[in-house]
């Protein structure tokens, strides 16, 4: 893979990197002396100021779990590392293994798309047959493409991931809150991948065939004034349950959380409002009765 020097040289000065070029220090949050407790509807969780890999705060973050369309920022880096243009076009390709799961995609198989508008949907939509139409078009398809994601991790030190597929329709695509964590540090530093991640809705306009779809980012916060989201992705199977993560400007510091494992399609984002309070030393709230009970019974079948 070309550029994997790179990312090896970048797992090493991660922090180094986000004080020199984003003015701030990895461990600002860390100093803060917080006297409430932080309850999470989120089974498996950590959170810790962007770039650093000790959490502030976790819940089970070394518990190795299905991570579901998380896998797509993996897929993200992969195509930028190889430096494969980005203004080529590409055949939209059918998946040839979806693992069972419903991958219901309005694009048109054959749909000549440009390799970075298939990375704006994968990433902010979540549409996995762009996702998998990035890594069909990889030298040596899809084997040589999950290799390199594979590959990728370990050199970024994340030793409890894997990858089977690049549109985490796989279950067996698994990882912990702390090795995404690193993940989430490594993507950042790609400005196309924290602008093509957040990007609230856009207008899709393809040529050969002609026709329009609009897209939604899956993260609602996305288009929210109050917050400032600088990374997202959101996840689901029922495997996996709802994930997501996110980098948020929260009073000028740079904060990566990662959450796995929640029942509702919005209990992440409940989530990531606790976790906002709590930073300011405010009563983050509670959880619903009914998600706690979801935590409970997910934790005692990985006993």
């Amino acid at each position: 893979m070309r550029h994997i020097h790179v990312i090896t040289a970048r797992r090493f000065y991660i922090g180094a990197l986000l004080l020199a070029v984003f003015g701030f220090s990895p461990v600002a949050f860390a100093d803060i002396k917080r006297t409430v407790e932080l309850p999470l509807a989120s089974v498996y969780a950590a959170i810790a100021p962007l770039g650093s890999d000790e959490p502030i705060y976790s819940q089970h973050a070394d518990q190795i779990v299905p991570i579901a369309s998380l896998t797509k920022l993996m897929t993200a880096l992969v195509i930028l590392e190889s430096g494969l243009p980005l203004d080529e076009g590409l055949e939209v390709s059918r998946i040839s293994n979806t693992f069972g799961k419903n991958a219901h995609s309005r694009l048109r198989p054959g749909t000549q798309v440009s390799r970075r508008d298939l990375l704006q949907m994968s990433l902010m939509s979540s549409e996995n047959m762009a996702t998998y139409t990035l890594a069909a078009n990889y030298p040596g398809g899809v084997a040589a493409f999950v290799s390199a994601m594979n590959a990728t991790a370990v050199l970024l030190g994340m030793r409890n991931t894997r990858f089977t597929d690049p549109t985490g329709l796989s279950p067996d695509n698994q990882s912990t809150a702390r090795d995404l964590l690193i993940l989430s540090a490594a993507v950042y530093q790609y400005p196309l991948i924290r602008q093509l991640s957040t990007q609230g809705k856009i207008d899709m306009h393809f040529r050969s065939p002609r026709y329009s779809l609009a897209y939604t980012n899956t993260n609602p916060l996305t288009r929210n004034a109050e917050w400032k989201v600088m990374l997202s992705k959101t996840g689901y199977l029922s495997e996996s349950g709802r994930c997501l993560i996110m980098v948020a400007d929260i009073d000028g510091e740079l904060v990566t959380m990662v959450l796995l494992d929640s029942q509702g399609l919005r209990t992440p984002i409940g989530d990531v409002g606790r976790i906002n309070r709590w930073l300011r030393n405010q009563s983050p709230g509670e959880v619903p009765a009914s998600a706690l009970a979801y935590a409970q019974s997910r934790l005692a079948t990985m006993q």
